[in-house]
């Protein structure tokens, strides 16, 4: 029986893990599970689910969960606080970790987890993005076993070999990673200025949180995915390449050198990889139906148009770039999403939002994650003050 910690249960990735958690009772058990304020839903999971540690982020939520669990006679210790978030991801009696919090706030439990030897299930792509070298020299030290959960970078993995080591040992000349092109991919590009964020959130093929809608709608998603990818596998920005794939049916591809490309396939539902992850290097049930490949649509797939997603492209210079600057994009563009969804900025400005904050940024190469923190900071301080001028322009 393994004990797993849930970092982020209330969003969608945690309710596709706990999907595949209760297919599973005899193999997994929950040790303690996380969320930033919603209490009810924690509330729900922590009844049926009875795990030792629920913890809120928000101090007042968790102690109104807290009453509520004892109202229902729950056993479920309430913690509160980033401090509790990392203690439930490095306890001695967790084996996994699944580290699905959105965003920067991610960093500091996840990176936790990895620090502690954990089997670590890497759904938050801002952790990698926001400290690269840093994160990946941990794993190294600690002997943590990160697998990587985002449907994407879990399709690379399982079309590269058990025994990967590098890109040039293992024969690879590419690796391919595909993304939708969200809901705008054929809307007008003067018609981007008008769009709402119930529009942006409405993802023609998967069901995601808010935040992560959005960013699928800009691409920027792709970017940070292809960021992470860099750190991942060791690879080169040329030996990724970026491929719209609507249908979302191909998650990725590996290509080698022989001409032979493997592809991993699946429907869209992160219940899959999820279940990969969970099971490795065993496979076990995720839930979800095979594919009817006799009645499948056409698959099609295009280079990506940086005119129509220019986050896509700024992801791609902030790699390049190095240093701090991928910190940098990631805060800038958490700030930008942010106020797209509060009706503050017009959807195509969230490109020009980050864009000037990268134009202007200066820190260097983080040298702790205190460095990546700080950095972090600056950029968001950075992005407020900017989105007022932006807004008072329009």
């Amino acid at each position: 029986m393994k004990k797993i910690t849930i970092l982020g249960a209330s969003g969608s990735i945690g309710g596709s893990t706990l999907d595949v958690l209760r297919l599973h009772p005899d193999r997994y058990s929950v040790f303690a599970v996380t969320a930033f304020q919603n209490v009810e839903k924690l509330e729900r999971i922590c009844l049926e689910f009875a795990p030792e540690y629920a913890v809120m982020v928000d101090h007042t939520a968790a102690a109104n969960l807290k009453a509520r669990l004892q109202q229902a006679g729950s056993s479920t210790s309430v913690l509160a606080g980033v401090d509790d978030l990392m203690s439930v991801s490095q306890h001695d009696d967790v084996d996994i970790v699944m580290a699905s919090i959105v965003g920067a706030a991610g960093l500091k439990p996840t990176l936790a987890a990895v620090k502690a030897g954990k089997k670590v299930l890497l759904a938050n792509k801002e952790s990698l993005v926001m400290s690269g070298k840093l994160f990946m020299d941990a794993v190294k030290a600690s002997g943590s076993e990160l697998l990587p959960t985002d449907s994407e970078h879990n399709a690379i993995f399982q079309s590269l070999p058990d025994n990967f080591s590098s890109i040039a040992a293992a024969g690879v000349r590419k690796l391919l990673l595909t993304g939708s092109g969200g809901p705008f991919l054929s809307t007008p590009l003067e018609g981007l200025a008008k769009v709402t964020p119930e529009q942006a959130c409405l993802h023609p093929n998967w069901s995601m949180g808010k935040k992560i809608s959005v960013d699928s709608a800009t691409m920027m998603n792709k970017g940070l995915e292809y960021i992470e990818a860099c750190w991942l596998f060791n690879a080169k920005p040329s030996e990724i390449e970026v491929v719209v794939h609507p249908q979302s049916i191909v998650h990725s591809m590996v290509q080698y050198l022989d001409g032979s490309v493997i592809a991993q396939m699946g429907q869209p539902d992160m219940r899959t990889p999820i279940a990969h992850c969970l099971g490795w290097p065993e496979r076990i049930g995720s839930g979800v139906a095979s594919l009817d490949f006799l009645n499948m649509k056409n698959l099609t797939f295009a280079a990506p148009d940086f005119e129509r997603f220019p986050c896509l492209g700024l992801a791609m210079e902030a790699f390049a770039a190095g240093g701090s600057y991928s910190t940098a994009l990631n805060a800038a563009n958490e700030v930008a999403v942010d106020k797209f969804l509060n009706g503050e900025l017009p959807f195509n400005k969230i490109g020009v939002l980050v864009a000037d904050i990268m134009n202007d940024w200066s820190l260097g190469e983080p040298d702790c994650i205190d460095d990546v923190i700080t950095a972090d900071q600056v950029a968001r301080q950075k992005a407020e003050s900017l989105a007022v001028s932006l807004c008072k322009a329009l």
